[in-house]
């Protein structure tokens, strides 16, 4: 039988390769026959340069730039040729900061444009941007602000380029200009929510970055001035966009200002590793990430993979740490594995993930004999 495993990380816990070695392990020390192929997979979010990393060379490029909250920090982007690779989570992301500190209205995506700054001035006319994993809800005016822009009030004053204040613009100014023409800039994604509205940017994803009811419903109303004011300014319509909603909307300033791509980031890296053709001659897919829940199906990695397990009639299982709200999907998969049933506890499931994981892999092994 072959086996392909191609997971996404569990976040806080292991890495996608950890996962994928350590369900190997569990299989074939029940089932030593089987041939496993592993593939670890990401969409576009944190993590997704360490699988570039397995499969092309990569330089490090040391920057000093600020956290979520504006505090300077030492991070790096990755490097090949004239392309710069660069995760929005390496200074915008919610692992930066302790779970007492983390509030979308008063983050910034402005570390990430510093970074962004420190290619573009280095020389890169490539940039690869991976956009998941972030602590903020600013539609990625921080970012933009690290490049020149800057976003005014009606009395004309400047705005810090927070959460809180994207209801406060009505007006955008340029003072330090970019050829953006000239550079390729490509944002990955690795969702397809809306800017805003029921499954965009702050209903969906404000909570878990530590907004309370009242906040997201003040977020929601600043992606909506701030949809308007790009529509005046630039005459863009990126209110019903895919993708828009990713990583706190940053993709708003990115697309409506400095004209990057949103790309699909789990395709970009499903051609580099072939996955769909490894998908096609398995026999047995297996995928997963640390959270399941309705938002795995809206552009991530367990939703394509089915989707493409679907199209090859592939048989497709799953495996997470805690698996939530499955009553539509779970029965698209041929088994549904969550570390959860079988730990005390959460702290212990993450701490301990790599031994659950390879006792799953010895139940599916024995499911398979």
């Amino acid at each position: 039988m072959k086996i392909l495993i191609c997971p996404d990380k569990f976040k806080g816990s292991l890495t996608a390769q950890a996962v994928c070695d350590a369900l190997r392990s569990g299989i074939l020390t029940t089932y030593p026959d089987t041939k496993i192929t592993t593939i670890p997979m990401a969409d576009g979010g944190d993590g997704s340069i360490e699988i570039m990393k397995s499969l092309m060379e990569l330089v490090p490029s040391p920057v000093k730039t600020v956290d979520p909250l504006g505090r300077e920090i030492q991070s790096s982007y990755s490097v090949s040729g004239d392309t710069a690779f660069i995760e929005l989570a390496s200074a915008s992301g919610l692992v930066l900061l302790q779970e007492e500190d983390r509030n979308p209205m008063y983050t910034s995506t402005r570390g990430t444009g510093l970074e962004i700054k420190d290619a573009i001035e280095n020389g890169f006319k490539k940039i690869y941007l991976f956009i998941g994993g972030s602590a903020t809800n600013d539609a990625g005016i921080g970012m933009a602000q690290a490049l020149g822009y800057d976003f005014l009030d009606e009395q004309g004053k400047r705005l810090e380029p927070i959460g809180a204040n994207l209801s406060k613009i009505r007006s955008i100014k340029n003072h330090q200009h970019y050829n953006f023409e000239e550079l390729e800039i490509n944002a990955l994604c690795d969702v397809t929510n809306p800017m805003f509205g029921p499954l965009g940017a702050a209903h969906t994803y404000a909570k878990q970055k530590g907004a309370n009811s009242e906040e997201i419903l003040e977020l929601e109303k600043g992606l909506v001035n701030y949809a308007q004011v790009l529509k005046k300014e630039y005459d863009m319509e990126l209110a019903t966009m895919p993708g828009m909603g990713a990583a706190g909307a940053v993709g708003a300033s990115l697309y409506g200002i400095m004209g990057a791509q949103l790309k699909n980031g789990f395709q970009m890296l499903a051609d580099l590793t072939q996955l769909e053709k490894h998908i096609e001659a398995a026999d047995l897919v297996i995928t997963g990430e640390g959270k399941i829940d309705p938002t795995s199906f809206q552009g991530k990695v367990v939703g394509n993979v089915l989707a493409l397990c679907n199209t090859y009639n592939t048989p497709c299982g799953l495996v997470g740490g805690i698996i939530e709200d499955m009553k539509e999907y779970r029965s698209r998969f041929v088994f549904s594995h969550a570390i959860i049933f079988s730990a005390e506890n959460e702290k212990d499931a993450m701490h301990n993930s790599r031994n659950y994981l390879m006792e799953i892999g010895k139940k599916i092994a024995l499911t398979l004999q």
